[in-house]
């Protein structure tokens, strides 16, 4: 697989800067610096109806989350969305803009959570709060003007890999079934056993030593490699859970992840779909400013997938 043009000419950007690379810096300047980074290849957002934070209760006191609600308000539907960042950086303001053009693209409201991170909040606090988050979505719909049962849950990268998470951990603690799963070029095998991990290992712009310094962070020094909290792959029963598109990038060391992921799902007899960005990298969908193919035909193909799922009356 080919670079595309665009994403060759991002790496050769990349390749010329003199900031240090995130790996290392400490979990606190690295999360300024991925800010300061995505402020620069983020597109403008597109108009919404209104944003506003709010407190929802979690494992460990209140849990803040960011509500956008599309221009059309009458919106009965919601998305719990997961930001990336391998639960050490990102927040509510890196995928703010990412928010944004889902609820615009969507036509319904999207919750983005702002999860605990580490390495002040190892592994599993990411997990409970994403379960915790969609519980308290899932109950309180009503009070919130929505539809239980017109719930989805998305995220990207470490973001994926909690959305896939807490839908093993919920089965049958919801007020009605998630109705659809979207995971975008998601984290959900530690293990690194799978061919891209290798192939792709000091690919840009999450190398191996990104990956691993991610890891050191979330999960210290015991790695846990039996806890399927930490590789969704280990569950062992997959039956039942929400029809999911998985979207990946060619040239993205997580990329056979994804598609294992999907073959999964599907030998569970879960409706998926599954589509690689062949000529692109791992967080593309973060990058519309400078990787305007790859990131417009994939907004599109999210949002209309979503949005069929989400908006069908006769589901």
């Amino acid at each position: 697989m080919k670079l595309d043009r665009e994403t060759e000419a991002l790496i050769y950007w990349a390749s010329s800067s003199t900031a240090a690379p995130l790996w290392q810096l400490s979990p606190e300047a690295a999360r300024a610096e991925y800010r300061r980074t995505l402020s620069k290849t983020e597109i403008v957002p597109p108009e919404i109806g209104e944003a506003s934070d709010l407190l929802a209760p979690g494992p460990a006191g209140a849990m803040r989350l960011r509500k956008y609600v599309p221009v059309a308000r009458e919106s009965e539907a919601a998305i719990l969305f997961m930001h990336g960042g391998g639960c050490v950086i990102g927040d509510l303001e890196t995928h703010d803009v990412f928010c944004r053009a889902l609820c615009h693209d969507t036509g319904a409201n999207v919750f983005s959570l702002d999860y605990r991170l580490a390495p002040e909040h190892p592994f599993p606090a990411a997990v409970e709060d994403t379960v915790a988050a969609l519980i308290w979505l899932s109950y309180d719909a009503r009070k919130l003007g929505l539809d239980p049962e017109r719930i989805a849950i998305a995220g990207d990268s470490a973001g994926g890999g909690l959305a896939a998470v807490a839908l093993h951990e919920t089965r049958g603690q919801l007020a009605a079934p998630v109705v659809a799963q979207a995971l975008i070029y998601p984290a959900l095998d530690l293990r690194g056993r799978l061919p891209s991990r290798r192939e792709l290992a000091q690919h840009f712009p999450i190398p191996r030593d990104m990956i691993d310094w991610f890891f050191d962070h979330y999960f210290g020094t015991a790695w846990p490699f039996t806890d399927p909290r930490a590789i969704p792959a280990l569950y062992e029963d997959y039956t039942g859970l929400p029809p999911g598109l998985i979207i990946t990038a060619g040239h993205d060391p997580l990329r056979d992840e994804g598609a294992d992921y999907a073959a999964t799902l599907k030998g569970a007899g879960v409706p998926v779909e599954y589509e690689c960005y062949e000529g692109t990298v791992h967080g593309f969908m973060n990058m519309g400013r400078v990787l305007r193919n790859a990131h417009g035909s994939a907004r599109k193909r999210l949002a209309n997938w979503l949005a069929q799922r989400l908006h069908d009356t006769e589901k």
